[in-house]
């Protein structure tokens, strides 16, 4: 299965692009196995591992939730000030 990662904010830095591409063996994966893909790939983002939002396919979604093959992946730091 593909899923496309879109970055936001200072991920983008982090990840050096705004947009990612990851392949998984089977039809879905669970987006907390998702991002230990992710932490692996890229270790500074795992500092943000508490505080990430993620949303799959523009909805905001749980560690526990399903991701399966064409959906479409944001990882969102905090909100921030300015």
């Amino acid at each position: 299965m593909k899923i496309k990662v879109l970055l936001f904010s200072l991920f983008r830095d982090i990840c050096g692009s705004d947009e990612l591409g990851f392949s998984f063996e089977g039809s879905e994966v669970l987006v907390s196995t998702f991002l230990e893909s992710v932490y692996q790939k890229f270790p500074a983002m795992k500092e943000w591992d508490a505080k990430m939002l993620v949303a799959v396919n523009c909805e905001y979604s749980a560690r526990n939730e399903v991701i399966k093959d064409g959906d479409e992946v944001a990882l969102m730091p905090p909100v921030q000030g300015g």
